[in-house]
């Protein structure tokens, strides 16, 4: 009888066991029925591509999912698209009408309107005139440094320098430019210079290179002057070692130049060539 029992007891306690094991093995967390849990929104999205849109071979509808209650759209009003934009991409300047002017007599440039207004044409003209002299920042605004610079080229008359029938440089101290003549002929059009400040100006007269060096070094102020062509002792031509347009400070005594201009005066000049400087550096 005792066997009977535990027999029964055994029996009974084995089908309990596979029925748990039945309703948890294939859903730990679902709801006893067999069908699996539901996902977190964000994983599923991001596993399975739920946020893309639905393609013809697998049409996102769900069996289960109720129709949706569509509101019937109502007519948009569009608002008129703004005219596009004239601006030219550049900044109008306080000396816009002057700096037309000069660069339309300097020429070369590009073709300028002569109307105190920006145009993209003019934008073009004004940033190459600034590009090729050193003003920076090349913006296309007609401001302070561009006035300058354009007016003191337009204004420099070169028949003033008594040039040989050799090579001749030229210094307009006035102006503070620098060209470079041949024959009678100019050979280097008028370009920026800055020479000696108050207290080291440059003397006016007329002198001869008596030297060159394609890089010397100035004990006085220990720093290398690049393309050197003495005319005055220890002054010379040289390319300018800082900003030229900085008109707070000047040289030592020294003419001072663009790379691309003191390049070229040194392929110009030799020893001998004549050197006339005129005029006077305001402030000095």
């Amino acid at each position: 009888m005792k066997r009977v029992r535990f027999a029964a007891r055994a029996i009974g306690l084995a089908v309990v066991v596979l029925v748990g094991v039945g309703a948890c093995a294939h859903d730990p967390q679902g709801d006893g029925s067999g069908a699996a849990a539901p996902q977190p929104v964000g994983v599923t999205e991001e596993a399975s591509g739920a946020s893309a849109p639905p393609t013809p071979e697998q049409p996102a509808v769900s069996p289960t999912a109720q129709p949706s209650r569509t509101a019937t759209p109502k007519p948009s009003r569009t608002t008129p698209k703004p005219a596009p934009s004239r601006s030219t991409g550049c900044p109008q300047g306080e000396q816009q009408r002057a700096v037309e002017t000069y660069l339309s007599r300097l020429g070369g440039f590009g073709t300028l309107t002569v109307d105190g207004k920006q145009s993209a044409a003019d934008c073009t003209a004004i940033k190459k005139f600034q590009l090729r002299y050193g003003i920076s920042p090349a913006s296309g605004r007609a401001g302070p440094t561009t006035y300058d610079v354009a007016k003191r080229l337009a204004s420099t008359d070169t028949a003033r320098c008594r040039a040989g029938s050799g090579t001749t440089f030229c210094v307009d101290l006035t102006r503070q430019t620098v060209w470079a003549m041949r024959g009678g002929k100019v050979v280097m059009g008028p370009t920026v210079t800055r020479t000696g400040m108050s207290g080291y100006a440059t003397p006016s007269g007329t002198y001869s290179v008596g030297g060159k060096n394609m890089r010397e070094w100035s004990n006085p102020y220990e720093v290398w002057l690049p393309y050197w062509q003495r005319f005055n002792g220890g002054i010379g031509f040289h390319e300018t070692t800082t900003y030229l347009h900085n008109s707070s400070i000047g040289s030592h005594g020294c003419v001072n130049l663009l790379h691309r201009d003191a390049v070229r005066l040194w392929e110009l000049g030799s020893v001998g060539t004549r050197v006339v400087v005129f005029g006077r550096r305001p402030g000095t």
